[in-house]
């Protein structure tokens, strides 16, 4: 005789068609008490979510109020509303929403309570302004304070990276005290910081709050308010998350207080697409879900039904290199589709062209993606997309590349060579060139209105220096020869004739730029301008790939290819996948390869896991993609894109022939690939050599202190405010460790 459960899998099988394999009927029918759901891509986990909710509804008799549904994103969100509503049409809707809404509610209620007026500074569209007029936005509050710090404008880029460690230190609940520890390239960032929630303490009568602030003030309410906790907790009986290797510690830490009674926690997660750690995801905590939650159940959905076999299985092989995961075996019973292609080009602006001529004609562009690591990338793809009338979508059009101060750049000296009497335009660029123009002798100029040649009256009227004389009459002539060149070989002109790239070079030590990235700006401006005839020309068509990138978020559902990043990739899938720039130093970075050589393996396992996503999202076709130089240097292929090839075409053993007979056996490291680090006698091997507290010596840092021993990582002091975690198999195999010098 069937079951109740049985009858309703039965029943949902004949309604919807909606047929479960063993592990995610289990996932539906097992409801009560804590489970982990290890879900590989492409393996149905909405659907079972979806399905589970409907169980407890339909069959346990719980009323949709009584769950609570947490997702990572609002489209996530959308998406789970939706399925559900088309699975059971006839219920009441779930409580489906994502952490910051939840977060933002309990703030909500917690202010009521104690009478506190609050504001959110991020996403008005009208913003309030502060006494002194100034827009109440974490964005034009950050760009005030580092210029008063500096005296220098924030660039766009710095804008980010600064958003990014404030939403780290703030998602990780890292206390004052501890801001310094956190590394960063960004300058003045921790100060910058200690500004920024100053400001917010003091510059309005409101409480001034970002999103990040919302989830840890909501944090810190049901800690501190118990009344306000209980309500929470007899609201909801039980608790589903999506997309949990994607939440913060802070994000993490209000799940379990609502889960804290009933303990009806379901976590769906791959540990596996964990891509977020930079700003705050916590993938460790997928690993001790068992130390919280002992009686948990742990479920693993390994089955792919996305993916051919040959990409399912590679992909499968890929992961296993990363050491800290759950062993999962993701497998599929889809057919073969074609094997993966890797293509190798000569120079990274064939990139663009070999993929225009991949897709020209190609009927269905809408299951077709171009997945790369940076958002640079894209700006040379839409222009030679553009240029042979391929349509394209971005869910994430980034604009901007177009307001870029390299691109404004470009733009003021080619202005300059139009006419050379308007000193507004100098003073963008009278620091960049070989002019060695002062702002005092700018601001001398400034003070001069008679229509004359900018140079000529530094040159009359302004006291200069000897040494400026020749380059000021150098950088006129300069400038009236450019009149009317075509635009490519006029930024060929300002790069290295008047002196703009060594300028670079300079600002990017001062002020700590990115010069590859700089640098790649300039290259993506003369692959623009190639083929135009004109300046006037190369801005309009600066203006119109700007309007068509930001047309290109409209085309969503439309026959036009998709241009994505890794991270805005993940959920999505295509038939068709191209994946580029695969060379070392984009992914891996360098950074990634260097903290991986020093015994901390967590960044390289990241990168390893954002080419996995960009792997699954490939139903039939998976092409990548590499080039063997950029920017005149030489490129080395991505190593992951070296072990793809090895997993599709093994490496056979070579065979030595020895006299008088055939013997075959393994030789030795080919010279050609890097050696192994000398052994070192002294190197620590074992872990019950370590304990907390003893001085030791890493053989990249050089003395220090173990702060603590975990199940694989060991926290080391270096100094004060330098406290690195490292993987211990790693620092233990490769011996990293020694024993401090007595």
């Amino acid at each position: 005789m069937k079951t109740d459960k049985t009858d309703f899998l039965e029943r949902k099988k004949a309604e919807l068609g909606v047929a479960l394999n063993d592990v995610q009927r289990e996932a539906v029918l097992r409801t009560d008490g804590p489970m982990l759901l290890l879900a590989s891509p492409g393996s149905g986990k909405t659907t079972t979510l979806i399905m589970r909710i409907g169980y407890l509804i339909e069959e346990k008799g719980v009323r949709p109020a009584r769950i609570k549904a947490v997702t990572f994103s609002r489209a996530s969100a959308g998406d789970m509303k939706e399925r559900f509503k088309r699975f059971f049409p006839m219920r009441q809707p779930v409580d489906f929403s994502t952490i910051h809404s939840l977060a933002f509610e309990v703030v909500r209620e917690r202010c009521g309570k104690t009478a506190t007026s609050y504001l959110i500074i991020e996403g008005a569209s009208e913003p309030e302004r502060d006494r002194d007029g100034q827009p109440l936005m974490k964005t034009a509050i950050l760009r005030n304070l580092y210029k008063r710090m500096t005296k220098e404008n924030i660039t766009e880029d710095q804008l980010e990276a600064v958003s990014t460690y404030i939403s780290f230190v703030k998602n990780k609940l890292i206390p004052q005290e501890a801001w310094g520890t956190i590394e960063t390239d960004i300058p003045y960032a921790e100060q910058l910081l200690r500004e920024y929630e100053e400001y917010k303490s003091s510059a309005h009568y409101k409480l001034l709050l970002d999103f990040d602030d919302m989830l840890t003030l909501a944090n810190e309410a049901l800690e501190q308010d118990a009344n306000l906790l209980r309500g929470y907790q007899e609201r909801y009986d039980y608790i589903l998350t999506d997309e949990s290797q994607d939440t913060s510690l802070v994000q993490h830490a209000l799940v379990e207080k609502l889960a804290r009674e009933h303990r009806n926690l379901c976590v769906v997660a791959d540990d596996d697409q964990s891509i977020y750690s930079w700003r705050g995801a916590e993938p460790a905590y997928l690993l001790d879900f068992k130390k919280v939650y002992p009686e948990a159940a742990t479920l693993f959905m390994e089955q792919n039904y996305r993916s051919s076999k040959e990409i399912v299985e590679t992909a499968n092989l890929f992961i296993k290199r990363n050491k800290n995961r759950y062993p999962k075996n993701m497998f599929t019973n889809n057919e073969s589709a074609e094997p993966i292609a890797l293509r190798s080009l000569g120079d990274y602006r064939d990139q663009a062209k070999y993929l225009a001529e991949q897709l020209q004609g190609a009927e269905r562009l809408g299951e077709c993606a171009i997945l790369y690591r940076n958002n640079s990338s894209s700006i040379t793809l839409i222009n030679a997309f553009d240029r042979a009338g391929i349509p394209f979508y971005m869910k994430d059009a980034d604009n901007r590349f177009f307001s870029h101060w390299v691109v404004e750049d470009m733009l003021n000296f080619m202005r300059m060579s139009f006419t050379d009497r308007r000193p507004e335009i100098l003073e963008g660029i009278h620091l960049k060139f070989n002019g060695y123009i002062s702002k005092h002798q700018m601001a001398a100029l400034k003070s001069i209105d008679n229509q004359e040649s900018v140079f000529d009256n530094l040159l009359r009227y302004v006291h200069i220096q000897d040494y400026q004389k020749q380059a000021l009459t150098d950088a006129k002539n300069t400038f009236e020869e450019m009149r009317g060149m075509p635009p490519l070989p006029a930024i060929q002109v300002i790069r290295r004739r008047l002196g703009y790239e060594k300028a670079l070079e300079k600002m990017c030590e001062r002020m700590g730029y990115n010069k590859d990235y700089l640098i790649g700006v300039l290259n993506t401006l003369e692959d623009i301008a190639d083929e135009l005839d004109s300046m006037e020309a190369f801005a309009a068509r600066l203006k119109h790939l700007e309007h068509e990138l930001r047309n290109a978020k409209r085309r969503k559902g439309q026959n036009a290819v998709t241009l994505s990043t890794f991270h805005s990739s993940k959920g999505l899938e295509f038939d068709r996948v191209y994946m580029i720039d695969l060379i070392k130093s984009v992914i891996p970075t360098e950074e990634d390869i260097e903290n991986e050589r020093d015994g901390d393996g967590s960044l390289m396992e990241e990168a390893a896991r954002l080419f996995y996503v960009g792997m699954t999202r490939a139903r039939k076709r998976l092409e990548l993609v590499a080039y063997s130089s950029r920017n005149g240097a030489r490129c080395e292929e991505s190593s992951f894109m070296r072990r793809v090839r090895a997993i599709i075409d093994p490496p056979k053993p070579a065979v030595k022939i020895t006299e008088g007979r055939h013997s075959t056996k393994r030789l030795g490291r080919d010279a050609s690939k890097p050696s192994e680090p000398a052994i070192n006698p002294n190197a620590i091997r074992e872990r019950s050599a370590l304990s907390e507290g003893m001085a030791i010596r890493h053989r990249v840092f050089g003395p220090c202190v173990i702060e603590a021993l975990e199940a694989d990582h060991i926290h080391i002091r270096i100094s004060e405010n330098n406290v690195k975690r490292l993987s211990l198999s790693m620092c233990l195999e490769r011996g990293l460790l020694e024993a401090a010098a007595e």
